[in-house]
């Protein structure tokens, strides 16, 4: 459908259904107070891609575009991660869609507010063979919290933005040809911010318990619940607190993952209860602890959605007032006095490695800084060798814990920071090589641990099958500094502790890569096993 609008000095302009579709529901977004813009081209989605450079240009939102789909939707995940905010990413219509399916689970996994917004042919094209068309409705599943097909030349999004405070929300929108319309851009007059309303919720509950021997857990991404809340929480249950991010809570047991391989320990620090909030998915030892423990009580607002059938004593989907015993003192003793002796044990690692890398990251990175951990090794590391302490701001995804998208994660969350540092494996740095491709300021400098595969491997029951390195160590060769330099981003390597302080320590300015070449991953496996020997024996 087309139509003729007038203009001021008697132009005739044309408004066509899919330009109209694209200014209503771009109008609604930036009413709706979004910030971020993740676009990547297309010409299906040019009504939209149209009407929200035209909203960059007067100020009203910032457009990033990202030529590859999933590196977009990961930049985008980092985004909403750092800001809050809801993200809108924007594709044309066919595989472009499916490449966001990764990011989409995340999340999903992570109740992260990502607006999916995927162009498609008219729905009587569906199933006639024409070009990039395919079954668009529905595709991310169970993956995200409300789901739309839209056609016509309007669209309310008050259920949408509702939808996107626990996780994304995808709307299929239909455009018909002509796809261009005019160049005017006096619909963008008038903006009128309002923050959307929420749904009432239900009250948080009361958590009572008699249990003086009790310790919290605290799951990395805290169920996506504030540092601040959890950490006013923590004070007022006052029992020993574990930390899977040791960076954020200083008063957190130091190295408990690492102190809790040995079963004497885990043993004679065996709780009667346990409040987990979030999930605990970075070490055995610690799930080890929690099952041995009379009761589990879980607080995590995922229970609400894509966690619903998690086995617990009790469950909260918000933090609970709470109704407690005061805590056995000679307990938390315990706790602080097996802590001390590990960060005796860990401090006195003075053989280059991994977890020696771990502890100087943790120790060294400086105040206000934000920091992204990849998923693998890295994580592990830095839970287990990093001294509790505050003063950084740190993400992951945790969701589904992959590797995939972590350098676009990153760069999503420095574009909301001054400062990033990211520290990536090998092979999860060469897995989103695409990520690289950008041209904006952002400061992050990505450490790349680089052990020439997948270290993990080494570390878990694999180690030694037949076939080892080439179905689970994977070796690759490449040498990663040259690989970014042809990318245009500055690189470097080092292999030592006091190159390391160094580069922790200088300013980051720009996108630049620091590539750690560690020694090979079956040494750092023997060498993690000596560590955990010492601790059953210390």
């Amino acid at each position: 459908m087309v139509e003729e609008s007038g203009h001021e000095d008697g132009r005739a302009l044309v408004m066509n259904s899919s330009t109209q579709l694209a200014r209503v529901i771009v109008r609604q977004i930036l009413e709706a107070g979004v910030k971020d813009v993740v676009v990547s081209p297309g010409s299906r989605n040019a009504p939209l891609s149209i009407a929200f450079y035209q909203a960059s240009k007067k100020g009203l939102i910032n457009l990033h575009v990202r030529i590859d789909e999933r590196t977009a939707a990961f930049f985008a995940l980092g985004i909403a991660k750092a800001s809050g905010l809801p993200v809108p990413i924007l594709c044309t219509s066919g595989t472009a869609v499916a490449n966001y399916h990764p990011a989409v689970l995340e999340a999903s996994h992570t109740n992260t507010p990502l607006l999916v917004l995927t162009a498609d042919r008219p729905a009587a094209l569906r199933r006639t063979g024409a070009n990039q068309t395919t079954e668009q409705a529905r595709i991310f599943g169970k993956a995200v919290r409300y789901f739309a097909d839209v056609s016509g030349s309007a669209y309310p999004m008050e259920l949408p933005f509702n939808s996107l405070h626990s996780g994304p929300v995808h709307l299929n929108i239909q455009f018909e040809e002509p796809l261009i319309g005019d160049s005017d851009d006096s619909w963008l007059d008038g903006l009128q911010v309002t923050t959307p309303k929420v749904f009432n919720r239900k009250s948080a509950g009361t958590f009572h318990t008699k249990s003086t021997r009790g310790i919290l857990v605290i799951g990395h991404d805290r169920g996506g619940l504030s540092a601040e809340s959890v950490l006013a929480f923590s004070k007022e249950l006052g029992w020993p607190v574990i930390s899977e991010d040791p960076l954020t809570f200083v008063g957190a047991i130091s190295h408990a993952s690492v102190f809790l391989t040995s079963n004497t320990i885990s043993e004679d620090l065996a709780p009667d209860t346990v409040v987990v909030i979030g999930r605990t998915t970075l070490s055995r030892s610690i799930n080890a602890l929690i099952a041995r423990a009379r009761k589990v009580i879980v607080i995590d607002p995922r229970l609400a959605t894509v966690d619903s059938d998690r086995s617990a004593s009790q469950k909260f989907t918000q933090l609970p007032a709470l109704q407690v015993q005061t805590p056995d003192a000679e307990y938390a003793e315990k706790w602080k006095k097996y802590s001390l002796r590990a960060m005796k044990l860990v401090a006195d690692i003075s053989t280059w490695s991994e977890q020696l890398v771990a502890r100087e990251i943790g120790a060294a990175i400086p105040v206000g800084t934000a920091l992204f951990i990849s998923s693998s090794r890295p994580i592990r590391d830095i839970e287990g060798f990093a001294v509790a302490r505050a003063g950084v701001e740190t993400f992951a995804n945790r969701g589904l814990a992959g590797i995939d998208g972590n350098i676009s994660t990153a760069l999503g969350i420095a574009s909301q920071r001054k400062a990033t540092i990211a520290v990536l494996g090998d092979l999860g740095f060469l897995h989103d090589l695409t990520g690289l491709i950008q041209q904006e300021k952002i400061n992050l400098k990505i450490f790349v641990i680089n052990n020439n595969g997948g270290g993990i491997f080494s570390t878990l029951s694999q180690r030694g099958v037949d076939g080892f390195e080439d179905v689970f160590g994977t070796p690759h060769g490449l040498a990663i500094p040259a690989i970014a330099t042809a990318m245009g981003v500055t690189a470097k390597e080092i292999d030592s502790h006091a190159q390391l302080i160094s580069e922790i320590a200088a300013p980051v300015q720009g996108l630049s890569v620091v590539v750690i070449n560690v020694p090979a991953r079956e040494t750092n496996a023997d060498f993690l096993q000596g560590i955990y020997k010492s601790i059953s024996s210390m």
